[in-house]
């Protein structure tokens, strides 16, 4: 049966002759009966696309809990709420919930990518039923039914060419090809690429002339679209932003279990109650947790989602934007993405290789009056010559076919008749015994023959493709045949070409500018892949086909796949298969596509990029759908996402460090102090107008230098961080605690009301010190962000002589304090200016 023949990997079905699968699939030429089509519709099912996952708006916002950021968050208000701080373990809750909902509305109207493969297949065809034509809904395909397919066709299942008159497919968004791929009946290579198996048709390829007859050997998920759709609907390999959540997750973990027991070890030691030393020890680990992390996270996409919307960018999945800035390598498709994929007439030359009016009116007289395959070369030929045709008239015409691969007509003007030939050079050189040199017939010498293959090469080389066009005076008779197709003049070449898209060459040099290394993979030949990247600024780059790709292991494919600039004639599988060896060198990979062949790619990438008028599968597997067709918004698109990836590592930078500090503070002061350096509700009180201008982190600026490479994740960096910049801030928390309880000797209400006064605005000055790498006051703060600080630092200098100094418990502290506490936060600001400096010299980030 086919589901035998499909998996025969000695004897795949594009191997076998049409003979032996119609008895292995018990079917005809006449097709199946009715009653046997039900009853296989029964064994194999319909031939759709069923996505085995849905993506409900249940599991979608469930699935905004599923990083380990989140879970830390949540185990961290179950643990307030054990040693009942219920209003720190309703805050949390309520930052985890809110990011929640603002990340699922935003990512509510991104379907299932796998269950959009159904809407290209949804359509009729024509099939052979008891012996004769029955239009019947695709769905109801089966193995061993034969299709009858006509111009416009959409190609029902797979299977093979059993009949073909003139039959051609256009697969491009199976396999990338520019042109039409000739479909005629015949046996392939088993190990014949999708690109070689003209003997066979695909599921969702359409037929763009002419007519046949195939067998329907495999349908639904046997397919080779429903083999990609089944990839679809596996969960994506981990993306580089979620590698570093969750990496920052184990971090953080790995922290707080250390000083949960540190701590408690402490407590025990100096002979404090063991239960509350315990909760003091897992209540202060909670204290490391960063708890607005998953909203600035939100806050910052979901506004870099908007600026992109507004350059034209529909932004799907908001994670996908940090990843965005991330990357350093992008692949693309050729075909649609970097061409227009129009084929353009760039050149029609005589045969010293010189621009011929004379070639160029030849071959627009065969393609006008030519009745056969309506193609895309005589269309682009069409399109470059504006000639009356008042004083030419049709006389006959010799069609196309597939053994002499060319066409003539015969054309009377001014009472001469001529008859023209276009075709394959090869096939048109073969009629030919002279050329046309200048104004002069010359005979076609073996040396003649030479330079002319000499320039074919050179041209194909340069990605063209080259038509030989040929004619002859020709005798008056009523009708003409192929033996009149002798004797002929070459008078010159046509050469064709899918030129690239206004703007990409330019956006190109942006993007190496910014550190991404732009890699062709593409279903087309070799010579057109090098000649597209040449043309688009590469110097003798770097080439890898699906043979060679075939011959490498998946450890050396890692090597060869950073040193390659273009894949070509490669299959879906071998694309998914280059983005995962790129990202397994630790590369950030994107991808942008728009065919169904893409979407695996699409699938597995870091970041996924299509446009507006890709196919319905490449745009619901896209995180990024362009709108505009300036590509150019690609490099704004990665400036935008390094902004925001920018100002999320701030927030982690400071909140990590600022907690780790407080909290190795706290833990120290319990040792030696006979009261709580800060009353609970000062400590909520601390937090919160802290976090307000940490809030505001989305609209700060950032420094150019930044943006003009890739950054990602770097969890060793953040450690290194957080155990330096930690401690720092407690040696001044440990001065401030001395000066006011040993040198001022304050009451408790008083040192309570100093430190929080220390705590705050050091804390606010700091962050404008660690938002950059440059020294502070070279680096301008967005104003949202230094308005707000300066308005908090005002609010907490006034608590203390407000009416509000009562119900928070403070105290205002002696005036002789003040000059201290002012001196200590002045020598902190410093001390971090002088410790960042050090530590950007001392330890180089990554990228």
């Amino acid at each position: 049966m086919a589901s035998e023949i499909s998996h025969d990997t000695q004897h795949p079905y594009w191997s076998q002759a049409p003979e032996s699968l119609f008895t292995r699939l018990q079917s005809a030429p006449s097709g199946l009966s009715q009653d046997e089509a039900l009853r296989r519709l029964e064994s194999f099912g319909k031939n759709t696309i069923v996505a085995k996952r849905e993506m409900t708006p249940l599991v979608l916002f469930l699935s905004q809990f599923k990083s380990s950021i989140v879970i830390i968050l949540i185990v961290a208000t179950v643990i307030s709420a054990f040693v009942q701080d219920w209003p720190d373990a309703i805050i949390i809750l309520a930052i985890v919930f809110g990011s929640a909902v603002l990340s699922f509305i935003q990512e509510y109207n991104a379907g299932n990518a796998a269950a959009r493969l159904k809407a290209q297949v949804d359509a009729k065809a024509t099939v052979l039923r008891d012996n004769r034509p029955q239009t019947i809904s695709i769905e109801s395909i089966v193995p061993g039914d034969v299709v009858l397919l006509s111009a416009g066709s959409l190609i029902p299942a797979d299977g093979v060419v059993l009949e073909a008159k003139d039959l051609f497919v256009n697969q491009a968004v199976l396999t990338g090809e520019t042109f039409p791929v000739e479909k005629k009946p015949g046996v392939a290579l088993a190990d014949a690429a999708l690109t070689d198996r003209v003997n066979c048709i695909f599921m969702g390829t359409s037929v763009r002339s002419g007519s046949g007859k195939a067998l329907i050997v495999e349908t639904g998920a046997r397919t080779v679209f429903g083999q990609i759709a089944k990839r679809l609907t596996l969960r994506p390999p981990e993306t580089e932003f979620e590698r570093g959540i969750r990496r920052l997750g184990y971090l953080l973990t790995e922290f707080m279990l250390v000083m949960v027991a540190a701590i408690f070890a402490l407590n025990v030691f100096f002979q404090k109650p063991i239960l509350d030393s315990l909760l003091f020890s897992v209540a202060l680990a909670v204290g490391l947790t960063p708890q607005l992390l998953p909203a600035i996270i939100n806050v910052n996409l979901a506004r870099g989602s908007q600026r992109m919307a507004q350059r034209g960018v529909i932004v799907r999945r908001l994670a996908s934007i940090e990843n965005f800035g991330s990357m350093d390598i992008l692949c693309t498709d050729k075909t649609g993405t970097l061409t227009l994929g129009v084929v353009r007439l760039d050149h029609a030359y005589d045969i010293r290789g010189e621009e011929s009016e004379r070639v160029r009116r030849a071959a627009w007289l065969n393609a006008h009056f030519q009745t056969g395959i309506a193609n895309p070369l005589d269309e682009a030929i069409l399109a470059s010559v504006e000639t009356p045709v008042a004083e030419a008239v049709k006389v006959d015409e010799i069609p196309y076919d597939f053994t002499r691969k060319r066409l003539s007509v015969v054309v009377e003007e001014q009472g001469q008749r001529r008859l023209i030939c276009k075709g394959a050079l090869e096939s048109v050189l073969a009629a030919c015994t002279h050329v046309m040199d200048a104004e002069a017939q010359a005979t076609l010498t073996p040396a003649v023959a030479q330079a002319i293959h000499n320039n074919y090469w050179a041209w194909s080389a340069q990605g063209y493709r080259v038509l030989g066009v040929a004619e002859k005076i020709a005798p008056p008779k009523t009708a003409y045949d192929r033996s009149d197709e002798a004797d002929l003049t070459l008078l010159g070449f046509l050469l064709f070409f899918d030129p690239p898209k206004p703007g990409v060459k330019e956006t190109i040099d942006r993007l190496r500018a910014l550190g991404v290394r732009l890699k062709i993979i593409t279903g087309d030949n070799k010579l057109a892949a090098r000649h597209i990247a040449e043309s688009l600024g590469w110097s003798a780059p770097v080439i890898l086909t699906s043979a060679d790709l075939d011959q490498l292991r998946d450890e050396a494919l890692w090597v060869q796949a950073e040193q390659t600039d273009i894949f070509a004639e490669v299959d879906p599988n071998e694309k998914e298969r280059i983005i995962l060896a790129l990202k397994k060198t630790r590369h950030v990979v994107g991808y942008m596509g728009d065919g169904i062949n893409d979407a695996p790619s699409l699938h597995s990438a870091d970041v996924s990029i299509s446009v507006a008028n890709a196919v319905d599968v490449a745009r619901e597997a896209a995180d990024f759908v362009l709108l505009k067709q300036d590509l150019a918004v690609l490099a704004e698109g990665i400036v935008e996402g390094r902004k925001t990836f920018a100002n999320t590592l701030k927030y982690i930078f400071m909140a990590v460090s600022a907690n780790f500090g407080n909290m190795f503070s706290v833990a120290g002061a319990s040792l030696f102090l006979p009261y709580l350096p800060l009353l609970p509700k000062q400590i909520l009180l601390l937090n919160f107008l802290t976090d307000l201008p940490e809030m505001t982190i989305s609209t700060d600026n950032v420094d150019d230098a930044w943006v003009q490479t890739p950054h990602r994740w770097n969890i060793d960096f953040i450690r290194r961080f957080m155990l330096i910049f930690g401690p720092l801030s407690s040696i001044f928390d440990y001065m401030t605690f001395a000066v006011l309880l040993w040198w001022l000797r304050l009451p408790e209400a008083s040192f309570q009301t100093g430190w929080f006064l220390e705590s705050v605005i050091s804390a606010l000055l700091v962050v404008l010190v660690l938002r950059t790498r440059l020294p502070f006051f070279r680096s301008r703060p967005g104003p949202l962000l230094l308005g707000v600080s300066a308005l908090v630092i005002v609010v907490a200098i006034a608590l203390p002589y407000s009416p509000l100094a009562t119900v928070f418990g403070f105290a205002p502290p002696p005036a002789s304090a003040l000059p201290w506490i002012a001196g200590i936060i002045a020598l902190y600001v410093v001390s971090a200016e002088w410790v960042k400096h050090w530590f950007y010299r001392t330890w180089k980030e990554r990228s």
